[in-house]
């Protein structure tokens, strides 16, 4: 196939559609219902109370391991809900979800119980949590990519 072919679309002469006529060469995308990106958005909180659930348990039994392990789950949540919904929203509903569950288990009861584990390693675990969830939500995404679209 010729170049001048590849360029005009695949007829001769005849211009790609998008070139020159006003519109933009590639399809326009289709706008995710609201409800689906609701129901998303739902379940990335709920496996943000997960994740800080599974944290708080893990942080303090394998140390420091388990806290290393604790953090690289809630990064790997919070930037995986940004990157699957390419919105900061998608980092967001985790994070607030994560952050209220933790703080929720590090209040105590009543009867002197509470999941954290005495010593730095439950503030490094909170404060490194809230960090990462900040880090998670500013960084720029790039532009979600066009259904259709060829890549070069």
């Amino acid at each position: 196939m010729s170049d001048e072919k590849h360029r005009t679309g695949g007829r001769w002469g005849a211009p790609a559609a998008g070139l020159g006529d006003g519109q933009p060469p590639w399809p326009t995308p289709v706008p995710a219902a609201p409800g689906a990106r609701a129901a998303v958005y739902l379940l990335l909180a709920v496996l943000g109370v997960l994740t800080a659930v599974a944290g708080a348990l893990v942080q303090d039994g394998w140390f420091p391991g388990g806290l290393l392990l604790a953090l690289a789950g809630a990064v790997g949540l919070f930037w995986g809900g940004a990157k699957l919904c390419r919105t900061r929203v998608g980092a967001v509903a985790p994070a607030v979800a994560w952050v209220v569950t933790v703080l929720f288990l590090t209040a105590g009861r009543p009867e002197g119980d509470f999941v954290f584990g005495a010593g730095a390693g439950s503030y490094v675990f909170l404060f490194g949590g809230l960090l990462a969830a900040v880090m998670c939500a500013t960084i720029a995404l790039p532009a979600p990519p066009v259904p259709g679209a060829k890549s070069r």
